[in-house]
């Protein structure tokens, strides 16, 4: 299941969005909206999802949540852009603390 998420998650749609992966979220944040998608089985799906939404490629990044260990990791493709970020990986702090900070605070917890 993928949604669009605007405001901290309930714990019914969060089980619904961790069932694709098994526990583990795939996440695509719009750090200037401080909104995101979740769940499905790849980026690209969210970033289009969002795209159709209203956000801007440059304020999309892939991420994912591992609700086990409560781990983040900020690997995808879709954050592979050569005129602003090289890697897969999110290397910029600032924009890794913002995604970290949107993601948390929208699907972590009970509402």
């Amino acid at each position: 299941m993928l949604l669009i998420i605007r405001t901290k998650i309930d714990q019914e749609s969060r089980q619904k969005v961790a069932l694709d992966l098994k526990g583990y979220i795939k996440v695509v944040v719009d750090i200037r909206r401080g909104i995101l998608s979740a769940g499905g089985e790849k980026h690209v799906d969210g970033e289009q999802l969002l795209l159709r939404d209203g956000s801007q490629q440059n304020d999309l990044w892939g991420a994912g949540l591992d609700l086990e260990t409560n781990e983040m990791d900020f690997d995808s493709m879709i954050n592979l852009r050569p005129s602003q970020n090289t890697s897969r990986e999110i290397l910029d702090q600032r924009t890794r603390q913002q995604v970290e900070q949107i993601t948390r605070a929208l699907l972590e917890g009970k509402s």
